[in-house]
This record gives C-alpha cells, sequence and structure tokens, in this order.
C-alpha cells in the first residue's frame, strides 16, 4: 500500500464534492428518487493512494456508506481487495468515537462499492467484480464452503454509448464523459498537444453548453488536475509495457514461475513508485520511458 501524503484531486471528485452532485449522481447510477432534503455525508480519506489509484470519494447516504472510484486506465481485478483495506481505514474513522468493546451491538452504515470506467479497454455497460473471486483454493484441506466474507463491486463504464440511460439522469455525469472523450479524440486522433489538447476540450465544452459554471469558476485549478491526471494515466501505459517486457524477458531466461512471479511482483512495486515520483517532477511520458530502460540496463 502507498500513501500519497499530498493529496491532489481529480477533475472528477471536484465534479462532484458537494452533495448535491453526489445525491444526483447515486440516484442516476441506481436508479432510485432521492428527494433535496436525503442527508449525504461525505468522509473520504483524502490522503490515501492505494496502488497508483486515489480514492476519488466516500460517502453516506442513508444507512449506505458509498465509497465511488472514477477509474480512468483499466479495470483492475484486485480492486475489491482494495477496497477492503479502503473500507476498514473509513470504518475505522467513522467509528472513532464509539466503544467497540461495548455489550451493546453497533449499528454501522452498510458499504456499497461502485466504479466508475472511462478507460480504453472494451468492457461491458456493468461489471462485477467479487472479493471472493481472488480467494485461493482450499485444496483438498477441507470441502469448499461460502467464505466468511465477500466484497462486490458494481463497474459502470460511462464512456459515450455505454449506460446512456443513466449518464443521461445526471447532468455533471454526462458532461465528464463528454469530455473525457474530447480529450482522447483530440490526444489519440488529431494528436494534439496534451495542453492543447486539453483546451480545445474545454473549449468544445463551453461552446456546446456542457461544464459552463464548472470551467468558468475553476478554471486554473481544472487546467492543472487534468493535466497532472493525464500525464500520469500516459505515464503508466509507458510503466506497464515496459513491466511486460521485463515480465516476459525475465520468464524466457528463467524459466521458473514462482521465482518469476516474485520478481515480477517486486519489479511491478519498483517501477510503479519510481514512475509516480517521475510524473511528479514533471517528466515526459518518453523520458520516463528512456529512465526506466536505464534502470533496466543496471
Amino acid at each position: 500500500m502507498n500513501v500519497n501524503k499530498q493529496y491532489k484531486a481529480s477533475m472528477f471528485s471536484a465534479l462532484f464534492s458537494e452533495p448535491e452532485a453526489l445525491r444526483e449522481l447515486y440516484s442516476a447510477l441506481e436508479g432510485i428518487p432521492l428527494n433535496a432534503d436525503t442527508q449525504i455525508a461525505i468522509n473520504t480519506l483524502s490522503e490515501a493512494l492505494f496502488m497508483e489509484q486515489i480514492n476519488d470519494i466516500s460517502f453516506i447516504i442513508g444507512n449506505m456508506l458509498v465509497i465511488l472510484i472514477e477509474h480512468q486506465s483499466t479495470i483492475n481485478p484486485n480492486m475489491p481487495v482494495r477496497l477492503l483495506m479502503y473500507l476498514g481505514r473509513v470504518y475505522e474513522k467513522i467509528l472513532a468515537e464509539e466503544n467497540l468493546y461495548t455489550e451493546k451491538a453497533l449499528v454501522i452504515p452498510r458499504p456499497e462499492f461502485i466504479v466508475l470506467y472511462n478507460g480504453k479497454d472494451p468492457c461491458p455497460d456493468v461489471q462485477t467484480l467479487r472479493l471472493s473471486d481472488l480467494f485461493a483454493p482450499l485444496g483438498g484441506l477441507k470441502p469448499e464452503t461460502t467464505p466468511a466474507m465477500d466484497i462486490t463491486v458494481t463497474v459502470y463504464n460511462i464512456n459515450q454509448g455505454h449506460n446512456e440511460d443513466k449518464v443521461r439522469h445526471c447532468e455533471l455525469l454526462r458532461g465528464y464523459s463528454i469530455f473525457v472523450e474530447q480529450m482522447r479524440e483530440n490526444l489519440d486522433r488529431k494528436k494534439l498537444s496534451l495542453a492543447d489538447a486539453m483546451e480545445a476540450s474545454i473549449a468544445h465544452c463551453i461552446d456546446h453548453n456542457i461544464l459552463v459554471d464548472f470551467f468558468t469558476e475553476h478554471g486554473a485549478e481544472v487546467r492543472n488536475m487534468v493535466i497532472t491526471e493525464w500525464k500520469t494515466e500516459k505515464a503508466k501505459e509507458v510503466w506497464q509495457r515496459e513491466a511486460e517486457e521485463r515480465g516476459e524477458a525475465r520468464g524466457e531466461a528463467r524459466g521458473e514461475a514462482r521465482g518469476e512471479a516474485r520478481g515480477e511482483a517486486r519489479g511491478k512495486a519498483q517501477g510503479q513508485n519510481m514512475v509516480l515520483e517521475l510524473v511528479e517532477q514533471g517528466y515526459t511520458p518518453a523520458e520516463i520511458k528512456a529512465k526506466l530502460a536505464q534502470t533496466e540496463d543496471k
């Protein structure tokens, strides 16, 4: 677990930083009407950064604790484990004033886990990830039984053309989805620089009356958020390709699955930390790739 002591908000977390926005978002995703007086208490652990993924928002609505993550690049099958770790910390914060050893049973909010996916890889409209799918088999020690605990994560694809019935019921979510699509259009297809792609995407949104107030009121902030987020995403893509290539090379050289897996895990953690440090220092993806290659040569 890596912890970023200086949390940097994402554009998504800035958009949904107010209870009113979260109320509309949750209502759209779950398809349930919520009254304007439905209370929402935001309790995001703003210092937490788990394996390069910032937890964007967690909040209590009614008797439910909703942990919501906007996930840009790929669907990570280990998300239930990461959310399990995060959940414990949120409960610790919520129950700080409670006596956990009292004979009276505590009443705690029921957890719910939602991931909003807007990456490039194909993904169904709705996908379910379960902690129990990651549990090791008992190996004949005893009959397989229902696990003592489980976590279910619902993943919604919010790219353009997916879950349109949900997205159109939340104006901020719709605007965010359009902005991300414009960024990809300008970066990947028009080959604009990151700065130019961002300015063109913001201009497109304003011209089409999309997130106008947000971009007008938080212009400089948003630009800094977007630059940081997209630099990080590009850097992670470079690092992932490099990690795969190094893993294949080690596998061919060693031919030992167990040793290779351990080496891959160590290399992955080291590579991840290095990439994030280089991004924070302002290096471009090309410069990061060169530095990773230099490290590999050593």
